[in-house]
């Protein structure tokens, strides 16, 4: 769902911003200096699975929430923030996250907190995971020494911060059971971010451990899906696995092999690529060998196998508005 207020008069946006953000994460009080000129912001909002994706791009702003707020309204949820565009500040449970910018900090809505997006002349973007206590693999007590904690967005924590903003982008069109999915293995890479902040990976349930890994795993896989050298010992090598190690793990998940998965993978990227008008002079063999798939006899019965057609078909098909038979 997007919304935005760019359509109200100037002086009814801010007031209808301010009622937005206590109603979409809870009851507050919102401030800005700029609440009497042109305040125009945006937002959309994906369900995903025990997860709410909320996504904000607004001018400088100052929120608050206190005791007598919580007591009102406590929908006992963190909210785990990725944040681009300008920087800003949290401060909760006697901690304060200085300016964060490009990196992860997560606030607690059963608890006050004070936040503000200070005027650096440009509109702030966060992407909020909210998450419910009780689904989150730590217990509340240790989860609440993360907040108003940088993070960073790399390692585990870019593998999350790629994912919300995945979700944010494509969760509209997803089919609803991969978007679940995604959901619930936000919550694993959340709990593996804070625990690690923590210094308490080890100890997360096996069962989550195992999940953030295969995340790791098939983030690695996608940022490396061009390079025709990659195969189950290329990652198995990257992530310090035995071979038998990394095909367990995946087994496990979907009784698949890695192979498989990465073939599967470049030939999704392959059926993007030949709806691209864009890449039109692009022959079909090149579309393949762009994605790891040098041979084009190999390419095009592997695509016919798992959509139903011929790559060259599919892309004539597209061009027309043909309906296609696909499988994958």
């Amino acid at each position: 769902m997007e919304i935005s207020n760019a359509h109200l008069p100037a002086a009814d946006r801010f007031e209808f911003w301010a009622d937005l953000v206590s109603d979409q994460l809870a009851r507050m009080r919102v401030t800005s200096p700029i609440a009497s000129r042109d305040f125009v912001a945006h937002a959309s909002l994906t369900q995903a699975g025990p997860v709410r994706l909320a996504w904000f791009r607004s001018p400088p702003a100052h929120l608050s929430r206190t005791w007598a707020d919580v007591r009102a309204d406590d929908p006992s949820m963190y909210q785990l923030m990725f944040v681009t565009g300008a920087p800003l500040w949290i401060e909760q449970h006697r901690q304060d996250s200085g300016l964060v910018h490009g990196a992860l900090t997560m606030f607690d809505m059963s608890e006050p907190f004070r936040g503000e997006v200070p005027d650096r002349g440009h509109d702030t973007e966060v992407i909020i995971a909210q998450i419910p206590h009780d689904v989150l693999p730590l217990p509340v007590d240790r989860a609440r020494r993360a907040l108003a904690v940088p993070m960073a967005a790399s390692g585990v924590g870019g593998v999350l911060a790629d994912l919300m903003t995945s979700i944010r982008v494509h969760g509209v069109d997803s089919d609803p059971r991969e978007i679940e999915r995604m959901g619930w293995m936000a919550v694993d890479l959340a709990g593996a971010v804070i625990a690690r902040q923590l210094d308490a990976y080890g100890q997360l349930p096996v069962q989550t451990r195992q999940d953030v890994m295969r995340a790791r795993i098939l983030s690695f896989i996608d940022a490396n899906l061009a390079d025709p050298r990659l195969g189950p010992a290329t990652v198995a090598g990257f992530h310090n696995l035995s071979l038998r190690a990394l095909h367990t793990l995946f087994r496990q998940q979907d009784g698949g092999t890695v192979a498989a998965l990465i073939r599967r993978r470049r030939l999704e990227r392959c059926r993007e690529d030949l709806t691209n008008p864009r890449l039109d002079a692009l022959p079909v063999a090149a579309i393949g060998a762009r994605w790891g798939m040098g041979h084009p006899q190999g390419f095009s019965r592997a695509f016919r196998m798992m959509f139903g057609v011929a790559p060259g078909e599919y892309r004539r098909a597209s061009r027309i508005g043909k309906h296609l038979r696909t499988e994958g």
